[in-house]
C-alpha cells in the first residue's frame, strides 16, 4: 500500500491527445504559473475551489442557507460567491439539486490514483497507451509524482509527463528514470515577455529543459500559439532555434490558442483577459512549422 497523497482535480479516461495510443490522464491541482491563456484555470490553485454554473442555477437559494461561512448570498443578478469566505466545504454542493455547484481538486492517495488507472490495463496494452502526469503541474507536487510513476512502472504502464518545466530541478533529475515520454512546453525565450503573460521568468524552465533533453528520454515540445504573445516569426523562430541546439530529435506541437476554457473563469468568479482574442490564422501556423522544420526538426499543428 502508498500512503502517498496528493491533490488531483481530475483523471481523464480514454484520452487520446496527451500522448501516444489510449491513456488515463491524471491532472494534478496546483502550478506556480498564471498564464492569460490557461484553458484550465481550476488547476492553478493547488487547495480545492468551489465551481458554479450560472446557467444551470434554478435560483432556489438552497445553497445561500447551507453555507455554513456565510460565503454565498443573493445578488441582483442570482448568487454571489465571496470567495475569501469560502473553504470548499462542499455542504451548497450538497444541497443543489441542479448540478450548478461543484468542488473541484481533491486530495488522493497514490493507491486511489491507481485503483482508477488500473482499470484500463487492456486498452494500454492494445493500443500501445499508457498513464499520462498532466497538470497544473506535475513538478509542483514532486514526491506525489514520483510514488505515482514508480506505482506504475511496477505494473508495466507506460509514462508521459506533461510539464511547463517550472518546479524544483532535483525533483525533475529524480522523475526521469521513471518516465518514457516527456511533454515540455515551451512558451518564449525573453524572460520578461514569459513574465508578463505568465507571472515567472523562464530561467528555471530552461534548465529543466536541457535537463530532460540531456537525459535521453523521448521528447515532444509543445509551444502554445497565443496571440499577442508568441504569434510573431521573432518568437517561433528562437524556440525552434533552441530545440534544434538542444532537442533536435524532439518533435514540435504547434497548441493554437483557443477559448475553450472561457466558461470555467466565470464558474471561478475571474475575469478572463483573452476574451476577445482569436485563434492564430492557418496561414501563420504554417509559417510557424515551417519556420520549425527550417530548423531540421518535426513539427505537428494540433487540431
Amino acid at each position: 500500500m502508498t500512503s502517498t497523497k496528493g491533490t488531483v482535480f481530475n483523471i481523464q479516461r480514454y484520452s487520446i491527445d496527451d500522448g501516444p495510443g489510449i491513456r488515463t490522464t491524471v491532472f494534478f491541482k496546483g502550478c506556480p504559473l498564471s498564464c492569460v491563456w490557461c484553458s484550465n484555470p481550476e488547476s492553478q490553485n493547488l487547495a480545492p475551489e468551489l465551481m458554479h454554473r450560472d446557467s444551470l442555477c434554478k435560483r432556489c437559494f438552497r445553497c445561500v442557507e447551507a453555507c455554513p461561512a456565510g460565503a454565498i448570498t443573493v445578488g441582483s443578478d442570482g448568487i454571489v460567491i465571496d470567495r475569501d469566505l469560502c473553504d470548499a466545504c462542499g455542504e451548497c454542493v450538497s444541497t443543489c439539486t441542479h448540478d450548478a455547484m461543484r468542488i473541484t481538486g481533491k486530495e488522493m492517495s497514490v493507491d486511489e490514483v491507481f485503483d482508477v488507472v488500473r482499470r484500463d490495463a487492456d486498452y494500454y496494452r492494445d493500443s500501445g497507451g499508457g498513464v499520462t502526469l498532466s497538470g497544473g503541474e506535475v513538478l509542483f507536487q514532486p514526491e506525489f509524482a514520483l510514488a505515482l510513476l514508480k506505482r506504475f512502472r511496477e505494473a508495466g504502464f507506460d509514462t508521459c509527463v506533461d510539464s511547463s518545466g517550472q518546479g524544483d530541478t532535483e525533483g525533475l533529475r529524480r522523475l526521469i528514470p521513471y518516465v518514457d515520454l516527456f511533454y515540455f512546453d515551451i512558451k518564449h525565450l525573453d524572460p520578461k515577455v514569459h513574465r508578463a503573460e505568465t507571472g515567472r521568468t523562464n530561467e528555471n524552465i530552461l534548465r529543466n529543459f536541457a535537463e530532460v533533453a540531456v537525459s535521453g528520454v523521448p521528447l515532444a515540445v509543445r509551444v502554445p500559439v497565443v496571440p499577442g504573445f508568441n504569434d510573431s516569426v521573432d518568437a517561433i523562430a528562437d524556440i525552434a532555434e533552441l530545440v534544434a541546439v538542444h532537442a533536435p530529435r524532439a518533435t514540435v506541437h504547434l497548441l493554437p490558442y483557443h477559448r475553450y476554457g472561457q466558461q470555467k473563469y466565470a464558474m471561478l468568479g475571474l475575469d478572463y483577459e483573452l476574451a476577445a482574442a482569436e485563434t492564430p490564422s492557418e496561414e501563420f501556423l504554417k509559417a510557424a512549422r515551417a519556420i520549425m522544420e527550417s530548423r531540421g526538426l518535426a513539427c505537428e499543428i494540433a487540431v
